[in-house]
């Protein structure tokens, strides 16, 4: 039994980590790269141990020096949060290894779900729908040709070693399908150096809804019902709610069921989130995510349950302690990821030290964040900086809620996503519930983008490559937008900077 963890991680998941060992009265340990020594994490945990370096593959990624500050702080556990290490079941064994507790599911069933061909077959073995297409990997186009006239265009080559939105594209037909298949089979290689790709329709308009999931190791798998993360942009998550504004009674009650099942085919143990496509009153099985999700406030609130003191329990070796009643959600919950990103210029990452930071307050606001006055944010890492999530009775008073409390936000210094954010929550589709995760494209009104194209055009060039080569050199899984794998960007912060520094109109200053 444990009484110390240490979080192999930064940012906001971080601080959420410390507050619930802090109320379970566990010690906390924090981990820190060089230019992270006096963000909040740090100062809040009961100690802090510096991996040094600035890249993620110096510090996050480092597990020797990870395990090594576990060691010297006497920490008999490691909650990885999100993003880095927390889908690598290398190191969840290498944490068991070493004769600690890995605060998360088996290796076997990170595993088992990490690659998404043996999850799809493995799903279909246990009675899960999934969307038609191949039955694995695919070793040629010649071989894509016939399974995509069987299902039906348009398809989607998938990369079978990860998420995230790598490696996948889209073929509209059979002329299509040969350039589209080199090009998913090159980046599935360097997001997660390894080529193989699978093929499945493509679902034109669907609606990006999960189901999180809790199991513990004395025999219980229960669902807590769905959220809705349907406005995404580059298959990364920007809004959610729960609950689903198009999911009834019944129909959580069979995706729950699904979800239970999907959970305990993989012998799964503590947080983790089924995640599906939902269209025309289907639903087919997306993936797993085997660890806490970015979007778990939403659930939290409408639920009455922390999460991650739960995931915590389940790792002492105690059972679930929440039970649901009647497993039908209170109210109603939203989530905004604000993030150091410029909607003006194409979402492009911002940096900048962080000045005249307010925060919002008051009845069903919550707040979880990595920064505080005076962070500098640079692009090491991703662009997350916090999230501003509120609970009201129905849907119109969390909405209402969410557009008071966005006013009330201010973030100075650097350019964020809370414009966008606010004009989403005056959206007419939105405000109706009516959306799919093609929602920011069908509403470019929303991201305007005013820097001339050839600019805009070379400047996320540059980012993508510098993202794949970070891949490349470090394969993973990031797939909702949690602190990725994207160290040593020096060469596009120096790209970025002369463009996104004059975006003073997106600021947001104390007025």
């Amino acid at each position: 039994m444990f009484d110390k963890i240490l979080i192999a991680n930064r940012g906001e998941i971080a601080v959420r980590v410390i507050h619930a060992c802090r109320e379970l009265g566990l010690g906390s340990v924090a981990v820190y790269s060089d230019v992270d020594r006096q963000t909040p994490h740090v100062l809040l945990a009961d100690e802090a141990v510096p991996l040094g370096g600035a890249s993620a593959a110096e510090s996050y990624l480092n597990v020797e020096r990870i395990l090594e500050a576990a060691r010297r702080t006497g920490a008999g556990a490691i909650h990885p949060g999100y993003g880095f290490l927390a889908e690598n079941a290398d190191f969840a064994r290498t944490v068991e290894e070493a004769g600690l507790v890995f605060v998360g599911p088996p290796a076997s069933a990170i595993e088992a779900m990490g690659d998404k061909t043996a999850a799809r077959a493995r799903m279909q073995a246990a009675g899960v729908p999934v969307i038609p297409g191949s039955e694995g990997a695919l070793s040629s186009v010649e071989e894509a040709l016939p399974v995509a006239e069987q299902v039906g265009y348009p398809v989607m080559l998938k990369a079978a070693g990860g998420g995230g939105g790598k490696g996948m594209r889209i073929a509209a037909g059979p002329d299509d399908l040969e350039s589209v298949f080199e090009s998913a089979v090159r980046e599935a290689r360097q997001a997660f150096g390894d080529p193989r790709v699978y093929l499945e329709r493509f679902l034109t308009g669907p609606r990006h809804i999960e189901i999180q999931i809790l199991a513990d190791d004395l025999g219980a798998t229960i669902h807590l019902g769905e959220r809705e993360c349907s406005i995404q942009r580059r298959h990364q998550k920007l809004i959610e709610e729960s609950p689903s504004p198009i999911v009834d009674a019944e129909t959580r009650a069979r995706m729950g069921e699904v979800a239970v099942r999907a959970a305990e085919a993989v012998g799964y143990r503590s947080a983790g989130t089924v995640e599906f496509l939902v269209e025309g009153g289907d639903f087919y099985f997306l993936e797993m995510n085997t660890r806490v999700q970015v979007e778990h406030p939403v659930t939290e609130l409408i639920m009455g349950i922390d999460l991650v003191q739960e995931q915590i329990r389940i790792a002492r070796g105690e059972g679930i302690l929440w039970r649901p009643d009647g497993n039908e959600p209170a109210g109603h919950a939203i989530e905004c990821r604000i993030s150091a990103e410029d909607p003006l210029h194409g979402f492009l990452p911002a940096t900048g030290r962080v000045e005249g930071l307010r925060i919002p307050a008051g009845p069903g606001v919550r707040w979880d964040a990595g920064i505080d006055e005076g962070v500098e944010v640079g692009l090491h890492y991703d662009p997350l900086l916090a999230k501003l999530i509120v609970h009201g009775g129905t849907r119109e008073a969390a909405i209402a809620r969410m557009r008071r409390a966005l006013r009330d936000l201010r973030i100075g210094g650097l350019a964020t996503t809370i414009p966008f954010h606010q004009a989403v929550m005056e959206e007419a589709d939105f405000l109706a519930g009516e959306y799919s995760i093609r929602y920011i494209e069908e509403h470019p009104e929303l991201t305007p983008e005013t820097v001339p194209a050839q600019w805009r055009d070379a400047l996320l060039a540059a980012a993508v490559l510098l993202e794949e080569q970070a891949h490349d050199r470090h394969p993973g899984h990031v797939g909702d937008g949690a602190p990725g794998q994207t160290g040593g960007l020096s060469d596009w912060q120096r790209a970025v900077d002369p463009w996104q520094r004059p975006a003073t109109a997106w600021r947001h200053p104390i007025t």
